[in-house]
């Protein structure tokens, strides 16, 4: 009698996938917020939460962030309503859109005659995907607005049910509250490439309500950003020109308020794409070399490898980027192994490789009860205000967003210069120093260090 592979046996996926839920939970839980870009979009959402200002995401009190629409702002802020000020409520709209991800996989799985946990195993052994499933950022609501739109573009001129016609549009509105209007650079050149190859004009012409999805997409994006240009005067200007043609194209801007441009080597992307995207980005380049003429020929896998290959192709004069703009090339690329399962002759080896990051991932929050790992490794000021009790709280020289976020935004900059009014007039206080910072310290016998992290000192001033 055969052997049956254990990647062949039906609770294979549905533990391995639990798992990975399970201990992605737990780590949104115990891994602290670093800064920098981390801890300032939870910071966002606190304030958002705390103050009720829902128009203008705010980085400081009463300091707008213009760098980005609210969406993702808006989940965490709503998530720390029911959940509290903390690090699994700020990560917790990531982990809802990873379901919902996978719910939209349903129908494509029933259809290449898989198992929906398939596919979504894919998704999950993906690197860039299983970070972003616990990550603050827009790039998880910007993932859903794009594959939203993607998917009810097929479905639609497929025959697919009406309500997708409609979801196009708001996947469209949803895009530009999530990130602007990144959404459609990177959504419509491998649509209409996919229509001119299969000669679709007329029917993508008509099978979409353009007058009723213009309306949509109005109705969605229009409002909050009329509202934010009213409330704060400049935002739309930097927000279309600065961040969305100089970010990407003048590598020179300065004009950057809450950063500085990442200038990376020329196609970086590509990097990003086949390190972060392993193993099974290993499988689509191989079926792109070995059987282009497969993929030229069957409409499905070529729409899935248009939308998996635009996305670098788009970046990959950009020298201003980060690692997490390949996202959008997880949900087509786990649809496309999975749509090609039975043709991948290695599984065991893709299915061992695949496991590596979330075995990692379990001993990460083995690691975080161990006493010291996490308070001196990691690059956060969580630990060292564990007993703040709301006390003056100060940062010599530039407060980081993580002792934003953990002082409940109660912390002050102050000056080295500063320092000597501050200690005069304040009775008692705690300051925060980077410990590259320590020399610029004044000497003073009142000052007595209480506390010590990676890269921090706390002292109090008695």
């Amino acid at each position: 009698m055969r052997r049956t592979e254990f990647y062949n046996h039906p609770n294979f996926y549905k533990v391995a996938l639990a798992v990975m839920i399970v201990a992605r939970l737990l780590l949104n839980a115990l891994i602290p917020l670093m800064d920098q870009t981390e801890a300032r979009y939870s910071e966002i959402a606190r304030i958002m939460a705390d103050t009720g200002n829902w128009i203008t995401p705010q980085i400081d009190y009463d300091t707008p962030f213009w760098a980005k629409p609210p969406l993702s702002t808006w989940l965490s802020a709503i998530s720390i309503k029911i959940f509290g000020v903390n690090e699994f409520a700020v990560r917790f709209p990531a982990f809802a859109i990873s379901l919902l991800l996978v719910w939209l996989m349903k129908p494509f799985a029933k259809r290449a005659g898989v198992p929906l946990l398939l596919p979504a195993f894919v998704l999950f052994t993906l690197p860039e995907f299983l970070l972003h499933v616990g990550v603050v950022s827009t790039d998880m609501t910007l993932l859903l607005s794009i594959t939203l739109m993607m998917v009810s573009f097929w479905e639609t001129v497929n025959g697919g049910k009406r309500i997708w016609r409609y979801l196009f549009f708001m996947a469209i509105g949803l895009g530009f509250l999530a990130k602007g209007p990144i959404i459609l650079l990177l959504t419509g050149p491998p649509l209409f490439a996919w229509t001119v190859w299969f000669k679709s004009f007329r029917k993508v012409l008509f099978s979409f309500p353009w007058l009723i999805g213009i309306l949509i997409v109005s109705a969605f994006a229009i409002p909050w950003y009329w509202l934010a240009e009213k409330t704060t005067p400049g935002f739309l200007e930097y927000f279309f020109v600065g961040e969305h043609y100089k970010r990407f194209f003048d590598a020179s801007w300065t004009g950057d308020k809450y950063g500085f441009p990442k200038i990376q080597p020329f196609g970086i992307i590509w990097v990003f794409l086949f390190s972060l995207a392993l193993p099974w980005i290993l499988f689509f380049a191989n079926k792109i070399v070995r059987q282009p003429k497969v993929i030229l020929k069957d409409r499905w896998l070529l729409f899935l490898a248009l939308w998996i290959l635009w996305t670098p192709v788009f970046f990959t004069s950009s020298k201003s980027l980060i690692h997490t703009y390949i996202l959008p090339c997880c949900f087509p690329l786990a649809l496309f192994v999975a749509t090609s399962w039975e043709n991948i002759k290695n599984k065991k080896a893709y299915i061992y490789s695949a496991l590596v990051l979330p075995a990692l991932s379990v001993l990460i929050i083995l690691l975080a009860f161990v006493p010291g790992v996490f308070e001196n490794n990691t690059n956060t000021d969580k630990y060292i205000l564990r007993d703040y009790k709301g006390e003056n709280l100060f940062y010599l020289s530039e407060k980081t967003y993580s002792s934003q976020f953990y002082s409940r935004g109660r912390v002050k900059t102050i000056p080295a210069e500063k320092l000597d009014s501050l200690k005069t007039n304040n009775q008692d206080f705690l300051l925060l120093v980077r410990k590259r910072d320590k020399a610029s310290l004044p000497a003073s016998p009142d000052l007595v260090k209480v506390g010590e992290s990676k890269k921090s000192l706390l002292y109090r001033f008695h």
